[in-house]
C-alpha cells in the first residue's frame, strides 16, 4: 500500500510555498552551497629549517585538500573555461611550485570564475586565482608573485600551524556539520553569492601578519629563482593596495585572509632593491600576460557590472543587482557567472519561474559545474517539479560529492514524489554525514513520523 506523506511538524520547510511563504533568510540558505591520522609531535618546517610542535601530517594535509577543494572551488564558479588562460596560469605556478621547498606536493594552479579579488591556497597544494585578480594585474611577474606567496603559506604550512594552536580544531572533530547552523544574514549572502563557504571558510580564515611576511619572503625567493624581477612582487601589493581604496567591497575578502599593511610593502621594496637588486632586470613579461589574459579583459566591462551586483545583492537591493546583470549578460551573453547570478537574485525574491530558465542556460553552458545544477534543483523544486530537481540533485552528487545537504535536498524532492523509503534513505544519510541544525530536525521529525 502506497504510504502518503504526512504534514510535516515543521513549518520551515514545507514544500508549499505558496501557502508558506519563506523568509528572505531561508531562501539564501537554500542557495548556499553549505557541504561538507592526525599525529601529534615535533617536526621541521620545511620553509624555515626550524623544528616546531605540528598535529597535522603532510598526508592529513593532502586529505583535508582533497576533501575541501573542491566545494570551494565550485563556490568560485568553477574554473575558467578558457583553456588557453587555464593553462598559462598553470605553467606559471608549475615553475614556482617546483622551485619551493615542498616540490613533492601535489600543487595545483586554478584560475577561478570568481569575480571579487583574492588568491588563496589549501593546505595540500589546491591554489586558487580569481578572475578578479587576474584583471587587476599587469604582468606575468606580478602573477608570479602572487602565486609565490599562495605557494609559500604551503611550503610554511601555515594552516597546519594554526591547527596545531587550536584555532581550527573543531573543523577536525565536527566536519562539514558545523556550516549547518544558525548564521547572520550577511554570512548566509555571502555563501549564496559564492564568495566562500563549506569548510573553506575555516580552512582560509585570516593568517597571521607574521604567516604573511613569511610568505612575502618565500614568495620573493622562489619567483626571483624562477627568473622574474621582484618588481613584480612590488608592484601587485602597491596595486592591490591602490584597489582597496578604490573598490574596497571587491577587495575586502582578500584583505581579510590576507592582512596587508604599509610595512609589508616596505619591506618588499627593500628586499627588492637590496637581497634581490641583482635580479632587478630578470623579466616582468607584461607583453606575453596582456596576451594571455586578452579574452578575460574582453569582459572586463561584464565583470565589472558583476561585482557591483553583487554588492547590491548582499545588501538585499535586488532591482539594482537584477538591473546590472542583465546589462552584463547583454556584453557576456555567455558567461556562466552572469546567468548564476541572474539566477540567485530571482531565487532570492522567491521568483522561481524565471530563475529557472537562467540557471538551466548555466548548466548548458558548464554541465561539468555543480554549483548551477543546485540552484536549478531548487528553483525546479519550489516549482513543483520534484522528478526534475531529483535529477539535478543527483548529477550535483556525481559531480560534487560529500556534501551533505544534497542528500537532504535529494529527500525534499523524493518525499515530495512520495517516494517516502527513498526520502527516509536520503535523510538518514543526511543526518549520518554530519547534518544539523533546522535541516536535522526536519529530517527527524519526517523519519519519527514514518517510523523509519
Amino acid at each position: 500500500m502506497t504510504q502518503h506523506p504526512t504534514q510535516p511538524s515543521s513549518e520551515w520547510l514545507k514544500l508549499q510555498p505558496a501557502r508558506q511563504q519563506m523568509t528572505r533568510r531561508q531562501m539564501l540558505w537554500l542557495m548556499s552551497l553549505a557541504s561538507g591520522g592526525i599525529m601529534t609531535g615535533c617536526s621541521v618546517n620545511p620553509a624555515t629549517g626550524q623544528r616546531q610542535l605540528m598535529l597535522m601530517s603532510a598526508a592529513e594535509e593532502r586529505r583535508i585538500d582533497a576533501q575541501h577543494a573542491p566545494h570551494q572551488i565550485s563556490a568560485d564558479y568553477g574554473r575558467v573555461q578558457d583553456a588557453e588562460l587555464f593553462n598559462y596560469v598553470s605553467e606559471v605556478g608549475d615553475s614556482i611550485g617546483r622551485l619551493s621547498h615542498r616540490p613533492e606536493m601535489p600543487y595545483s594552479y586554478n584560475a577561478l570564475n570568481a569575480n571579487y579579488v583574492n588568491a588563496y591556497a589549501f593546505p595540500g597544494g589546491t591554489i586558487g586565482i580569481t578572475r578578479g585578480i587576474l584583471l587587476t594585474m599587469e604582468s606575468e611577474a606580478e602573477l608570479a608573485a602572487l602565486v609565490g606567496h599562495e605557494v609559500a603559506h604551503v611550503t610554511a604550512r601555515h594552516t597546519a600551524q594554526r591547527m596545531t594552536k587550536g584555532t581550527l580544531a573543531g573543523l577536525v572533530v565536527a566536519g562539514t556539520g558545523i556550516f549547518l547552523g544558525t548564521r547572520s544574514d550577511s554570512t548566509t549572502t555571502a555563501l549564496a553569492l559564492g564568495l566562500g563557504g563549506i569548510a573553506a571558510g575555516a580552512l582560509l580564515a585570516k593568517y597571521s601578519r607574521s604567516d604573511e611576511r613569511e610568505a612575502d619572503t618565500l614568495g620573493l625567493e622562489y619567483m626571483t629563482q624562477a627568473g622574474y624581477s621582484p618588481q613584480g612582487m612590488v608592484d601587485l601589493m602597491d596595486r592591490l593596495q591602490s584597489l582597496s581604496q578604490r573598490q574596497p567591497s571587491v577587495i575586502e575578502q582578500m584583505f581579510s585572509s590576507h592582512p596587508m599593511s604599509s610595512e609589508r610593502y616596505r619591506d618588499a621594496q627593500r628586499q627588492a632593491s637590496g637581497r634581490y637588486a641583482s635580479k632587478q632586470n630578470q623579466p616582468m613579461q607584461r607583453e606575453r600576460y596582456m596576451d594571455k589574459t586578452a579574452g578575460l579583459r574582453r569582459m572586463k566591462p561584464a565583470i565589472e557590472k558583476q561585482q557591483q551586483a553583487e554588492a547590491y545583492f548582499a545588501q538585499g537591493e535586488y532591482a539594482q543587482a537584477e538591473t546590472l546583470l542583465k546589462t552584463a549578460l547583454q556584453q557576456a551573453p555567455n558567461d556562466y557567472v552572469g546567468l548564476v547570478m541572474l539566477g540567485k537574485v530571482y531565487l532570492a525574491q522567491e521568483n522561481f519561474a524565471q530563475a529557472a530558465p537562467h540557471l538551466n542556460q548555466a548548466v548548458e553552458i558548464y554541465p561539468e559545474e555543480a554549483q548551477a545544477q543546485h540552484l536549478s534543483g531548487v528553483a525546479l523544486l519550489y516549482q513543483r517539479q520534484p522528478e526534475q530537481a531529483l535529477q539535478r540533485f543527483e548529477t550535483y552528487k556525481t559531480l560534487l560529492p560529500g556534501n551533505p545537504m544534497t542528500e537532504f535536498f535529494i529527500g525534499l524532492s523524493h518525499e515530495s514524489l512520495e517516494q517516502i523509503p527513498q526520502a527516509s534513505q536520503a535523510y538518514r544519510r543526511f543526518l549520518e554525514m554530519g547534518g544539523s541544525g533546522e535541516p536535522a530536525r526536519y529530517a527527524r521529525d519526517r523519519l519519527q513520523t514514518w517510523g523509519a
